[in-house]
């Protein structure tokens, strides 16, 4: 059974833009089941709707000769140079797999310049490295893109069917000081949720060892085929980074010490960290300075995408209280719901040369927003740390968010964000 996630509408939406609609992310994450699932739609909407898979080779090998090849597999709609088809009468053509041509940014510009609007192109790339790499400045304005993530906490709610608690999550979010009766049954999915992360295959899994078992495949299988595909020829160093890594989430990324730790040169360390942004593992916070010379020469801080894979990396899986890195695994979680809320341009981090930090800042008008400090208990809270910050930045207000609160005034539970 199909389970909708939270962007499958505004894919929808773009449906009937003129603009090709790209949808990408990390592997395994249900891009080519929303594609199937937009196709069994249009068929019965009666459109002409067409679905090539380039994991097919002969497919693949006919494109790669010429864009026009495409139309040996589907209809051929009429060139804008010729009389227009009635908007209703366009062809709709879903791709999965684009990143496999050899020239995906021509294909598309090709198509598009020769055949929109009569031709409509739904297409999936398994990662945006691919894109980066291949899709340049000649597809602006003739495409969007839309990224699909791990599941957040309300889709894991949403894909567990606990559609009365997602209510309880909404209240709590949009309610001060809200008191849910079910708040101790979403902590104990959170928990869950903290350990295994979002990977759909993942979050329908029945027991533990099903959940470890789907992690350590996408580990040893699906981060393989990004790696051979991107390049990589020393798989043991850059396995090694991401263990490395793993144990530093919310840490400074200092490239220097990596190369150092596994032997290799400081451009190879840059290259493994580019794979692994562009393929969605890993996201960099750089710091918050008003100068901004100073913000673009400091090292970021990185966190992991899904807390699953991370937690796969170094095999912990264990509830939150007993865990020794709590606070790393509550930050990493803050980070990618702040990510949900806001571009990542927009959240950044502070720290000073005498150790003072705030774990993040989020800018949401011009030199305006929120800053956010992470802890596990309340009770741990020492407010005083906090005053340079306060007094160098008083139009970014400081919240504490904590797993553990007693005192909804002094700081606001995990879920509430």
């Amino acid at each position: 059974m199909f389970k909708k996630r939270l962007i499958y509408n505004d894919i929808l939406n773009h449906l009937e833009k003129k603009e090709f609609t790209i949808i990408t992310g990390a592997r395994s994450t249900g891009k080519t089941t929303i594609l199937l699932e937009i196709y069994k739609q249009l068929k019965t909407k009666k459109k002409n709707v067409w679905f090539v898979s380039f994991e097919n080779e002969e497919i693949l090998r006919s494109i790669n000769q010429h864009p026009e090849k495409l139309f040996q597999f589907t209809d051929q709609p009429s060139s804008i140079l010729e009389e227009n088809q009635e908007y209703s009468e366009r062809i709709i053509v879903l791709i999965d797999e684009i990143q496999y041509a050899n020239n995906p940014s021509n294909f598309l510009k090709y198509l598009y310049d020769q055949y929109n609007p009569n031709l409509k192109i739904i297409a999936t790339g398994s990662s945006a490295f691919y894109l980066d790499k291949k899709f340049k400045d000649s597809l602006a304005g003739r495409k969007r893109i839309f990224v699909l993530k791990t599941l957040n906490f309300e889709e894991y709610l949403i894909f567990k069917e606990k559609h009365t608690l997602i209510n309880e999550l909404h209240e709590i979010r949009n309610r001060d000081k809200y008191l849910s009766i079910n708040y101790n049954k979403l902590l104990q999915l959170f928990d869950d949720f903290l350990n295994y992360g979002g990977y759909p295959a993942v979050v329908l899994s029945k027991s533990k060892e099903e959940k470890i078992e789907k992690l350590t495949e996408l580990k040893n299988a699906y981060i393989k085929r990004d790696l051979t595909e991107s390049g990589v020829n020393n798989e043991t160093a850059f396995y090694s980074l991401m263990v490395l890594l793993s144990g530093q989430t919310g840490n400074m990324l200092n490239k220097n010490e990596y190369a150092k730790l596994l032997r290799i040169d400081n451009k190879t360390i840059e290259n493994y960290i580019f794979i692994l942004q562009k393929c969605f593992y890993i996201s960099l916070v750089r710091p918050f300075y008003t100068n901004i010379k100073k913000e673009l020469i400091k090292m970021p801080k990185i966190y992991f995408n899904d807390l699953g894979l991370r937690n796969i990396l170094i095999n912990r899986f264990y509830t939150i209280e007993n865990r020794e890195d709590k606070g790393q695994i509550l930050e990493n979680y803050t980070y990618i719901r702040l990510n949900e809320l806001y571009s990542e341009d927009d959240i950044k981090f502070w720290r000073t040369t005498q150790q003072n930090e705030v774990d993040f800042i989020v800018t949401e008008s011009y030199r305006k927003g929120k800053a956010i400090e992470v802890k596990y208990n309340a009770a741990t809270l020492k407010s005083s740390k906090y005053n340079a910050f306060k007094k160098y930045y008083p139009n970014y207000p400081l919240q504490y968010i904590c797993y553990k609160t007693e005192n909804l005034n002094i700081a606001l539970p995990v879920l509430k964000l």
